[in-house]
């Protein structure tokens, strides 16, 4: 019988390029879909729904920049199209395209610690892990 991996701080970050700059202690995301209703001439109900986009809007808590990060000078304000990657036991799940909406920084002098990102992402997609 396998043993699953239980989850911890560092199968959750944030990669620019494929190179990982912070980790992140948790997250939460929230997805909504619009539908457009699609009516016949003279019907009164519809004959057909479709199915719009999903937006993923998640937020962050407690994120670390790395070392190797904070070394290249990262900064949390200038994250622009990057990926929060969500590893699971089984699959990785890979929010991409992020753009942050809202920060919340609370931390003390010298740290690099973001208490909270809100951010939105274009996609998302899973992998399965071996």
């Amino acid at each position: 019988m396998a043993t699953k991996k239980i989850p911890t701080t560092a199968d959750i970050y944030l990669e620019v390029g494929g190179v990982r700059v912070a980790v992140v202690q948790s997250y939460k995301v929230t997805t909504t879909r619009n539908s457009k209703a699609i009516y016949a001439f003279g019907q009164e109900e519809p004959v057909a729904t479709i199915r719009g986009q999903g937006q993923y809007k998640l937020e962050l808590t407690r994120i670390y920049a790395t070392d190797e990060a904070i070394r290249d000078g990262i900064s949390f304000m200038d994250l622009d199209n990057f990926s929060l990657v969500v590893c699971k036991p089984d699959r990785n799940i890979i929010y991409s395209g992020c753009q942050w909406s809202q920060l919340q920084e609370s931390a003390e002098v010298g740290g690099n610690v973001m208490e909270k990102i809100t951010i939105e992402a274009a996609k998302r997609t899973e992998t399965a892990r071996g």
